[in-house]
């Protein structure tokens, strides 16, 4: 129980979802974990087709306000655009730009995450995906420095 309860506050995925990862790989919380990134992939791939024609422009500004950011984060309904955790998604990844200064949105999304680096920027937007069963997408981003 303990590993369901800490994969779900890594990930925030379903409890279902974490359980059948868990299952799969007999309790082996490092397996569980390349599962569950599996299925973020299988789950992004699936809906990459789909138009994300919703999201959020979100900033970043470093507490030097020497550098900021600026992301735009794209979803197919205003329902998830409005979720309060879809907003932190998009926090979080303007955050990951204005620390680490991607040349470009391709860059980006190949980059170790900044909070977490086991996994890539484009891993935690596939993570997006399965947690709220739309298509997200980094539409663009800009870093400014002085």
């Amino acid at each position: 129980m303990d590993n369901l309860k800490l994969l779900r506050e890594e990930t925030g995925l379903s409890f279902a979802q974490i359980k059948k990862a868990l299952d799969e790989v007999n309790g082996d919380i490092e397996q569980a974990r390349s599962k569950l990134k599996e299925y973020s992939a299988a789950q992004a791939e699936k809906k990459a087709d789909r138009e994300v024609s919703c999201g959020v422009v979100a900033s970043y500004v470093h507490s030097t306000a020497l550098m900021g950011s600026i992301i735009s984060l794209g979803c197919e309904t205003d329902f998830v655009a409005n979720n309060p955790e879809f907003k932190t998604v998009a926090s979080d990844i303007a955050m990951h730009v204005c620390a680490v200064a991607p040349e470009t949105l391709e860059e980006c999304l190949t980059q170790a995450y900044v909070k977490n680096n086991d996994i890539t920027v484009q891993d935690y937007i596939n993570q997006a995906v399965q947690k709220f069963g739309e298509n997200v997408k980094l539409n663009s981003i800009t870093r400014y420095s002085i």
